[in-house]
């Protein structure tokens, strides 16, 4: 089989390229579409495929200002000529699910969530506050057909898999289309239990508006006993280093082998945001650490309430009531470990097969990988 698997674009490694690297280690022939690339930043065992990139690649400065050009994503992909794929996967949390396919029948898309940017979190990554009014008056004017244009692309996608049950229900409810839930993968083989618990807390994300770290920065500056380790970048790294007291430690990006260290060693784990399914939490819980987590999105699939941690209403009152609820409990070590064996690298590549071959998009119980 001709494969080729669509990613909206590869500037990082994130879930979303951690789902990506599963899937292309079921398909190790497939071809690589994306709107840009930057190699320097992307694990080998993706630019070791052949990567085909859009028209935006060659501009200067992409990598950094890429969402400047939002209104562009949809010519972008569009321009992909898929002829002769006999699959065509994308992995969509934007607009890849949008390219033109030979034909509906051989495109099933992995949707991370409807495009964020047209629903729910438009306020998070273009505010008046971070764009200024000119850029957020231009972006909002675009916004409506930008949405019409994600609304009429979802008709090209043959079968949706969602990576939660919450990202199910979006789908639905932004196209009108039935989708089977397919967890993303987490390495229960590399984060595992391991060292002595210390007492601090510990956040492991991107530094953007809708993770919510400067939420939780300001409610640890105001309770200065207790410890909170954050590891990440991003756009807000400086401001979440500006903001955090004493006794917040900033490390900014650290390698897999540190962050494992952390989840082994926090207290507890700290998810404060809305996320459509949230790898870290299941990582966490891999590595024994309970997880306290706002009570929406993908959270309500990997954490168990008084069994692998704790979860808030969204209050900050309800969060400081959670962190000594979380902090205090006592955590089956087993149990943890239980719950985040339902998303292991075995169990995704399971079930994706079993998706593909129900749908008669590869012969049914082939061997792939």
């Amino acid at each position: 089989m001709r494969v080729a698997v669509i990613h909206d674009w590869l500037t990082g490694m994130r879930g979303g390229e951690k789902v990506l690297l599963s899937i292309l280690e079921l398909f190790p022939g497939a071809d690589i579409f994306t709107i840009i690339c930057d190699r320097a930043s992307m694990d080998e065992r993706i630019t070791r495929h052949k990567i085909t990139t859009s028209f935006l690649q060659g501009i200067p400065g992409i990598f950094s200002s890429y969402r400047n050009f939002l209104p562009l994503f949809p010519a972008a992909v569009e321009s992909f000529n898929l002829k002769g794929y006999d699959l065509v996967i994308s992995s969509s949390h934007c607009a890849a699910k949008g390219i033109k396919p030979p034909s509906p029948g051989v495109h099933a898309c992995y949707c991370h969530t409807p495009m964020r940017y047209a629903y729910g979190q438009f306020n998070n990554y273009f505010s008046v506050e971070r764009n200024g009014a000119l850029k957020y008056a231009v972006i909002s004017a675009v916004m409506p057909s930008l949405r019409r244009w994600d609304t009429a692309a979802s008709k090209r996608v043959g079968f949706f898999m969602a990576n939660s049950s919450a990202v199910k229900g979006r789908i639905m409810e932004c196209y009108g289309r039935q989708s089977s839930v397919v967890h993303p993968p987490v390495d229960t083989d590399y984060y595992t239990p391991g060292g002595v618990k210390e007492d601090f807390y510990l956040m492991v994300s991107a530094m953007t508006e809708y993770k919510k770290v400067d939420w939780a920065v300001e409610i640890f500056n105001s309770m200065a006993d207790k410890k909170l380790v954050i590891i990440g970048a991003g756009p807000l790294l400086d401001k979440i280093r500006g903001m955090a007291g004493p006794n917040i430690s900033v490390l900014g990006r650290r390698s897999d082998s540190e962050i494992r260290d952390h989840y082994r060693k926090a207290k507890a784990f700290i998810f404060p945001g809305e996320e459509d399914f949230g790898i870290t939490m299941a990582e966490s819980l891999a590595c024994a650490t309970p997880v306290l987590a706002f009570n929406r999105g993908g959270a309500l699939d990997i954490v168990t309430e008084g069994e692998t941690g704790s979860f808030f209403d969204g209050s900050r009152e309800g969060f400081i009531k959670a962190l000594e609820k979380t902090g205090n409990n006592r955590y089956d070590d087993k149990k943890m470990r239980e719950n985040a064996e339902k998303f292991s690298l075995a169990a995704f590549r399971e079930n994706f097969t079993r998706f593909l071959g129900e749908n008669s998009l590869i012969p049914y119980g082939a061997k792939l990988g």
